[in-house]
C-alpha cells in the first residue's frame, strides 16, 4: 500500500522540485563552502540571487 502512495506523489509533485548547489566563499576561513538546498523550479533564480 506504501509504494502506491509514493509513486503516485512521485509522479505529481516530484518534479517541480530540483536540487541545487552553490558555492559560497566562507567569511572566516575564505574556504569555499556548498550550500545544497531543494528548491522549487519557480524559486531557483532566486536562491541564485541572494546573498548566503
Amino acid at each position: 500500500m506504501a509504494k502506491k502512495v509514493v509513486a503516485s506523489m512521485q509522479k505529481s509533485e516530484g518534479k517541480t522540485y530540483t536540487k541545487v548547489v552553490k558555492m559560497v566563499k566562507s567569511p572566516k576561513t575564505g574556504a569555499y563552502i556548498f550550500k545544497e538546498e531543494v528548491v522549487h523550479n519557480d524559486k531557483i533564480k532566486e536562491f541564485f540571487e541572494k546573498k548566503n
